[in-house]
């Protein structure tokens, strides 16, 4: 069932988030200080190819950079992408057809504002743990 879910997003909405993200993050990475964030982006840009079937846990590992870096991205762009997905997630809930792929938009909410310190896993195994 995720395949099928996976294809249609791909085709409805997945392709054109991801290369978003993908032109972000190399927009990003063309600065040393912003080269974090564009790897950031390239996370989310490969999760919003093919939501269904993985969730998000956060890294134990991930410390106070992560923390400021978060922070920031929640002020310069992460309100943004935040809103664009509920926007998009409530058009898509308004079909019956639409409601999975408008809940997989809020499931990209929450890495979309905050990307760092966190980590895309199966969800048949949702509390991987990072080394």
């Amino acid at each position: 069932m995720k395949t099928i879910l996976n294809v249609i997003w791909l085709v409805l909405s997945g392709f054109w988030l991801f290369l978003a993200y993908m032109v972000a993050g190399l927009v990003l990475c063309i600065t040393i200080i912003g080269i974090p964030f564009g790897i950031a982006a390239f996370r989310i840009g490969v999760y919003a190819l093919w939501p269904f079937g993985y969730t998000t846990v956060e890294r134990r590992d991930a410390g106070a950079p992560s923390c400021v870096g978060n922070i920031l991205w929640l002020v310069l762009a992460g309100w943004w992408l935040a809103i664009g997905h509920i926007v998009t997630g409530l058009a898509l809930c308004v079909t019956i057809i639409g409601i999975p792929f408008g809940i997989a938009n809020f499931k990209l909410i929450p890495v979309s504002l905050f990307p760092l310190g966190r980590e895309i896993v199966p969800t048949d195994r949702p509390f991987a743990t990072t080394w």
